[in-house]
């Protein structure tokens, strides 16, 4: 086992999304964990689908490296925290190697999360269209910035021995190493709906199948023991790693944290900070569970897919109630996204909890991306003037946007009021990472006793 600071650590890129880099980067986790690895799984960027796949290769919780949300400052401690008690660790990156936040120059780029890290990349190249033209790409890749390492590159789907042949003749003087060559092959690919990939929640077994796949294309076409001397050439990192701040309080009170494959998005961090702050953790199922766990104090809603289960969540009615009482009683709620749908009256006809006097539709409209926003409202997670980064990710419409004490100012695009507060709830569109912000957590576990 590795010191926390010198964990041996690889990150996985790509020159652009659709490249192949989470079959890569999964199959990698899975295939090093096979070998009786303790393998550290993150990802770049806000995405909350692909480490829940990370999650499975490796029997870790998957966790989220964002320089926008968190800060630069807080990449290398973040992940030092994650990578605790590991032998190895994969960080996937986002979009393509240099993509950041729009606007932002290398802000929140897997670039700029590989340098925090100062880890090597190993670039997955789609080899399908091309021959000799993958070295000028690769060339162009490797020279663009003088301090991103990239350490060697995977070619994936190549059609053929010759095909390998003329990739490898031509990379051979670019000085980056061919370090795999994948085929294409079935049963690798997971099947993605209107927000990306469908997340591992909603199809255990194949999600399974799909994982051990992987694996075993990346055993059979990637230089394993190669990949695994690049990640030991990661020197120790300066930072200490982040814990989140452990409050004394004696007696616990029970926050009780959506679960199940209509609530699958939440940063791992948060149930850590929710523990730390005095809580004691319960997940339940809004599908399944008709009752909220016993004693509940406090609702966390995360995010995910409740468009998709409208007709079961609504069909759970004691549950809907239950959720009902305990908002309009004053316990503090946090929802987000599809937290927020749930707590709405209606979403797409299916009657939901009724919380909130506002209805909820799908839309053709896809909104994504970052957001910075300023709490307008004093409210269980923030008191007014709070300045927070978030991004937002979903295709529905909530009517109205907000509430007469709306939860957040957002700028980008435009300037708009968005969210909810209204007693102890703060419900809104906006996904955020409370690591880069622990007084929420504080905040509403102390709202939990005071309620």
């Amino acid at each position: 086992m590795s010191s926390p600071s010198a964990v041996p650590r690889l990150v996985v890129a790509a020159p652009s999304s659709g490249s192949g880099k989470t079959t890569v980067a999964t199959g990698l986790m899975a295939a090093l964990a096979g070998r009786g690895l303790a393998v550290s799984p993150h990802k770049v960027g806000p995405d909350y689908i692909d480490p829940g796949y990370h999650a499975l290769a490796t029997g870790r919780a998957g966790r989220n490296l964002d320089a926008y949300l968190c800060g630069p400052e807080l990449i290398a401690p973040l992940f030092l925290h994650g990578a605790r008690g590991c032998d190895l660790a994969v960080v996937e990156g986002v979009m393509g190697l240099y993509d950041g936040a729009a606007g932002e120059g290398e802000l929140a780029s897997t670039a700029q999360v590989a340098k925090l890290l100062r880890a090597p990349v190993v670039l997955v190249v789609d080899a399908s269209s091309q021959s000799r033209s993958v070295a000028a790409l690769v060339h162009g890749f490797a020279s663009w910035d003088p301090q991103v390492r990239i350490g060697g590159v995977i070619l994936n789907k190549v059609a053929s021995d010759r095909h390998e042949e003329l990739l490898r003749d031509a990379l051979e003087a670019s000085g980056v190493p061919v370090l795999g060559v994948l085929r294409r092959v079935a049963g690798v690919d997971t099947p993605s709906r209107h927000l990306g990939l469908v997340p591992v929640a909603e199809r255990r077994a194949e999600a399974v199948q799909a994982v051990a796949a992987m694996a075993e294309q990346v055993r059979e076409g990637c230089d394993l023991d190669t990949l695994c001397a690049l990640a030991r050439s990661a020197g120790a990192l300066p930072d200490a790693a982040w814990e989140p701040p452990v409050r004394e309080t004696g007696a616990r009170d029970v926050v009780a944290v959506a679960g199940g494959p209509a609530f699958t998005f939440s940063y791992a961090e948060h149930t850590e900070l929710l523990t730390a702050a005095g809580a004691d953790v319960v997940v339940f199922d809004p599908l399944r569970d008709e009752r909220l766990p016993d004693g509940t104090a406090g609702l966390v809603i995360g995010g995910g897919f409740p468009e998709v289960y409208a007709a079961e969540l609504s069909a759970n009615e004691p549950l809907r109630k239950a959720v009902a009482e305990l908002a309009l009683g004053g316990a503090p709620v946090a929802a987000e996204c599809a937290g927020l749908l749930y707590l709405c009256r209606e979403l797409d006809g299916q009657p939901m909890c009724g919380v909130l006097d506002a209805s909820a539709r799908m839309s053709e409209r896809l909104s994504l991306g970052y957001r910075d926003a300023v709490a307008v409202s004093d409210s269980v997670l923030a008191v007014a003037g709070t300045r927070m980064r978030g991004h937002e990710f979903h295709r529905t419409v909530v009517e109205p946007m907000a509430g007469a004490a709306p939860a957040w100012g957002v700028r980008a695009p435009g300037r708009r009021l968005e969210g909810f507060v209204q007693q102890g709830v703060h419900a809104s569109y906006l996904h955020t990472h409370w690591a880069a912000a622990p007084g929420a957590a504080r905040r509403f576990v102390e709202r939990c006793r005071t309620s």
